[in-house]
């Protein structure tokens, strides 16, 4: 009978031991499963400080010289094809308008240059909706314009420039008529 007992108190401390190290390495499982959970935190929110990095500039002719205008009516945005940075691929150079990759506050710049003698006349908008404009009426001489703006955009939000009717801008290598954003910070 004390052999049998030896026996199962052999067993139960083996048992036991058994127990314990499956314990122990369950534990070291866990651990594990926390720091693989903190990693993936962590290239998410990675992942997210990259989205957040928007910003474009572009200037209206990829090369020479020449002037956009004037039309009546005017037909489509203005369209900026020489592209100097476009982070986030907002803008899109075949159509002239940025789309807010992600919901937030942005700052919008655009210039404009007109030749002596000719009307320029550009809005900004936003969705279809004029936001702010630049206008000169037929100077001697040559001369610059330009305005910017804060706006409040949602995701596919778009945003561009377009001329007024019978009015026209001009461009050269020296990018004197163009049109830049940023996203000041995310919502």
């Amino acid at each position: 009978m004390e052999q049998k007992l030896d026996r199962i108190a052999t067993e139960f401390r083996d048992l036991t031991g058994d127990l314990r190290r499956e314990i122990k390495e369950v534990g070291e499982l866990q651990d594990v499963v926390k720091r693989l959970k903190t990693v993936e935190d962590t290239l998410e929110e990675l992942k997210k400080e990259k989205e957040k990095k928007v910003a474009f500039s572009a200037s209206l002719l990829a090369s020479g010289e020449g002037h956009t205008g004037p039309m009546k009516p005017v037909p489509s945005p203005l369209i900026y094809k020489k592209v100097s940075s476009n982070y986030g691929n907002g803008y899109d150079p075949n159509t002239g308008i940025f789309t807010a990759p992600i919901k937030g506050v942005y700052f919008f710049r655009f210039y404009a240059h007109c030749q002596g003698g000719t009307k320029m006349a550009v809005s900004l908008y936003k969705n279809d909706q004029g936001q702010c404009s630049v206008f000169h009426g037929k100077p001697e001489y040559h001369e610059n314009a330009s305005n910017g703006t804060v706006l409040t955009l949602e995701k596919g939000d778009r945003i561009y420039t377009k001329l007024w009717d019978d009015s026209w801008v001009f461009d050269d290598p020296n990018s004197y008529t163009s049109f830049s954003g940023f996203l000041l910070f995310p919502l």
